[in-house]
């Protein structure tokens, strides 16, 4: 197992964002950037890391500012929103991950939100390959079920309720996603409840930043996935539509095991029957 070595990650704007560099013992073939799904940290890829570096690659993780170990100072004044994350933080850690690996193919990993915004991080175009892994829009009436009745809950009545009473969504003392910046919620909540997720909540500008995304894509969702549905994937990756892209929907049959969901793509004991099988050959492809 590859150990991490911790880095400290400036953005433009002066934060400091906690990372994890994942290293190989001999020559790097790919460097990877692995990109959090909303309220996941860091250490939950760790497993994964570890074992890409394992097989050649030198991979990245790290914390979104204001969660995980990058949470520094009272939340309720930290002023950012989800284009934050991908503008300042992902484009730190874009240009960090090309300098630890000069020459080597970038690529990228993201889970759910971390396959969402790709197209707002700067220097995107340097990208030999994304893959988006259980990514979809979040548009909260075609997520799955019972999801769906429970986004209606949170969207309504929590979110805007808990937000404005503490002034950031405590997540965790609601056992809900995390604890999560005021403006990060606020602009997840518009995205989710508009149709066309971010591009109809934000506009023209949007949709073609998404369009503007030519590196080759790949995705990979579940059948058994408990928030993301088919039309949540289909809808969001269609907006995609300058790049090149492959989608894969497993189901648990299909390699033998009974579930899968949202969140089990990043376990160990899916090594062989994901992880080799369905990503490894991804990255590779990017070496030749």
């Amino acid at each position: 197992m590859a150990r991490p070595g911790a880095r400290e990650i400036v953005t433009d704007d002066g934060q400091r964002l906690a990372a994890r560099v994942f290293a190989p013992d001999g020559p790097v073939k790919a460097a990877v950037l692995m990109v959090s799904a909303m309220g996941v940290t860091q250490s939950f890829y760790a497993p994964l890391a570890s074992w890409l570096a394992a097989e050649g690659c030198l991979v990245a993780t790290f914390d979104y500012r204001g969660t995980g170990q990058s949470r520094r100072g009272p939340l309720r004044e930290l002023e950012t929103d989800i284009l934050g994350w991908a503008r300042l933080d992902c484009g730190a850690m874009l240009d960090a991950l090309a300098c630890e690996a000069p020459g080597a193919p970038l690529c990228w990993i993201g889970h759910s939100l971390g396959g969402q915004i790709i197209p707002f991080v700067p220097g995107h175009g340097r990208l030999a390959k994304a893959v988006t892994v259980a990514t979809g829009s979040g548009y909260w009436r075609e997520n799955a079920v019972p999801l769906k009745y429970y986004s209606w809950w949170l969207w309504y009545v929590v979110a805007p309720l808990a937000t404005a009473t503490v002034g950031y969504f405590p997540g965790r003392r609601l056992r809900k996603v995390g604890d999560l910046p005021r403006g990060v919620m606020d602009q997840w909540r518009r995205w989710c409840l508009d149709p066309e997720y971010a591009v109809g909540a934000e506009g023209a500008l949007v949709r073609a930043q998404y369009a503007a995304v030519r590196s080759p894509l790949v995705s990979l969702s579940f059948t058994d996935d408990e928030f993301m549905s088919a039309e949540n994937t289909d809808s969001l990756h269609g907006f995609y539509v300058s790049a090149p892209q492959v989608r894969k929907r497993i189901s648990p049959a299909d390699i033998g095991v009974r579930r899968i969901g949202h969140f089990g793509f990043f376990r160990p004991h899916f090594a062989e029957s994901l992880w080799r099988q369905h990503l490894l050959p991804e990255l590779a492809d990017t070496t030749r």
